[in-house]
């Protein structure tokens, strides 16, 4: 049965290589990686199986998400696309690093508990087949530049192989009060909220007649760039470690510190198609309209991770970037509803991939 699979995995993966056009690197990483037909021999090459699905859904995670946070300083051309990029890389990488000592809920909730039971929920094979979904519909996205979810991702994949596995015995009221409802309402908060913070700075401008300190609204866009990246990588990487508390050779701080290494290369090699998305397609952006979206996707995403939510960072920094654009009516709605359509699309992909995958896990 994992032969099977194996083949499935490769022409899959390579079709998307091939497709896509993935830079070189990528492309002798993943082909070298899948190759090795006898990483679905047995039990333990299962477990090295599960462990290098998950630094790949980490890489396509890196290259979807990694440069969201700073978008909106290579849009209004406060900086450049490389030091928007290597800022993102240093504030995710220390977000991960923190997350290693407050994410605890985070790894719970997307460990599968919850919507499947136990037994279930800690097998590799679930878990596996959970990280292939996820890191192919990330990656998929990700070459045809569309900004999407991986917390869609993983949740749809979770239902996908929970559907294969119990039926209709998944507990779909915790997928709606834990995953479905905050993930909805996340571009619904955020786009009133950039609209509104940005109209609010024009209008104390306006009325007390105050001068713009422009070296320091970029300065405060830095630190706001550098929070939502931070952020990202606190909420992002303990749902990504989660696939793998299975296997007990990992410590939490060695095995998140793995896949944070994992997501930094994969924002620092492919990230320029979202990135063109993210800056300029959705909106064109002045210096204190960057300033308004950052400061609103971070405050949601950060007040989001103490509760627990799975709070998406690419809703809620698409919703405040659209959001600041509608002020200036300069917002672009047919892109805009391009990437509603790749979200609504996200996780029935995901979990038909989940689910053919763990059925043919199960032989």
């Amino acid at each position: 049965m994992y032969n099977t699979l194996t083949s499935v995995t490769l022409s899959l993966l390579k079709g998307s290589v091939h497709r896509w056009g993935m830079n070189a690197q990528f492309e002798y990483f993943t082909n070298c990686i899948l190759d090795s037909d006898f990483f679905f021999i047995n039990p333990k090459m299962l477990l090295i199986s599960l462990f290098i699905a998950t630094l790949f859904l980490a890489y396509s995670n890196g290259a979807n998400d990694n440069f969201k946070g700073v978008a909106t300083l290579f849009g209004s051309r406060t900086s450049s696309y490389q030091t928007a990029i290597l800022l993102a890389t240093f504030t995710t990488f220390a977000g991960a690093v923190t997350a290693t000592f407050l994410a605890s809920t985070l790894i719970k909730n997307f460990s599968g508990k919850g919507l499947v039971p136990d037994a279930i929920a800690n097998a590799p094979e679930f878990h596996l087949a959970v990280a292939i979904a996820a890191g192919l519909t990330v990656l998929i996205a990700t070459f045809m530049g569309f900004p999407i979810s991986t917390t869609h991702s993983l949740t749809g994949a979770l239902v996908g192989a929970g559907l294969v596995a119990i039926g209709l015995k998944v507990n779909f009221a915790a997928l709606g009060t834990s995953f479905i409802l905050p993930l909805l309402l996340s571009p619904i908060i955020a786009i009133p909220l950039g609209a509104g913070i940005y109209s609010l700075y024009n209008y104390i401008i306006s009325k007390w007649n105050l001068s713009v300190n422009q070296k320091m609204i970029d300065i405060v866009h830095f630190i706001s760039a550098g929070i939502v990246s931070f952020a990202r990588g606190l909420n992002d990487t303990p749902k990504i470690f989660s696939l793998i508390l299975v296997i007990e050779y990992f410590s939490v701080q060695g095995g998140m510190i793995t896949i944070a290494i994992a997501m930094a290369l994969g924002g620092l090699l492919n990230s320029q198609k979202v990135a063109v998305t993210m800056s300029e397609k959705i909106t064109s952006l002045n210096h204190t309209q960057g300033l308004s979206a950052n400061i609103v996707t971070g405050i949601l995403v950060i007040a989001a991770s103490q509760f627990g939510l799975p709070v998406s960072t690419t809703y809620v920094s698409v919703g405040s970037i659209f959001g600041v654009g509608l002020t200036g009516k300069k917002a672009n709605m047919r892109v805009f509803y391009q990437i509603l359509l790749s979200w609504i699309l996200t996780l029935p992909t995901a979990a038909i991939i989940s689910a053919i995958t763990y059925r043919l896990l199960q032989g």
